[in-house]
């Protein structure tokens, strides 16, 4: 059996769909902590049969739970004080996102001026579809994987 030591004060994320911990890894920014992170895949889960979980030992302030919301929303993020579970936040889908995704569309602003934030709102939460802010073009992934 693994056994990994538990956290003083950090973040748990945990019901992280099997394969994407290190898709969070990188877009979360964890290889620039300075910080331990342990990273848990296809461990086995009642509900969901295999997922991964991610434990860092940092405060929740660094954790950009908009980016964590769009890849995963169904993630569980469990806050850690003093070594025990102080609160358990669910994720929604964020209404809009900055710089985590592009546009497609050869024709949009965001392709001939650099400088430009990529900037997607929420245009149907139900279906989990985002526009871009300029072109309104939908964002064409199915998986929503962020670059």
């Amino acid at each position: 059996m693994l056994n990994v030591g538990k956290i003083e004060e950090g973040f748990v994320l945990d019901h992280i769909k099997a394969g994407k911990a290190m898709v969070i890894y990188r877009h979360l920014g964890l290889d620039k902590f300075d910080s331990p992170v342990a990273i848990i895949k296809n461990a086995h889960s009642e509900v969901m049969g295999k997922k991964d979980i991610l434990k860092v030992e940092c405060g929740i302030d660094q954790l950009d739970l908009d980016v964590l919301a769009f890849i995963d929303h169904n993630i569980t993020v469990n806050v850690i004080k003093n070594g025990e579970i102080v609160e358990k936040r669910s994720l929604s889908l964020p209404k809009e996102i900055r710089d985590v995704i592009h546009c497609h569309n050869p024709r949009c602003i965001t392709s001939i001026e650099q400088g430009l934030p990529h900037i997607f709102y929420l245009a149907d939460e139900k279906k989990e579809i985002y526009r871009c802010k300029y072109c309104d073009e939908k964002y064409r992934e199915s998986a929503r994987k962020p670059y």
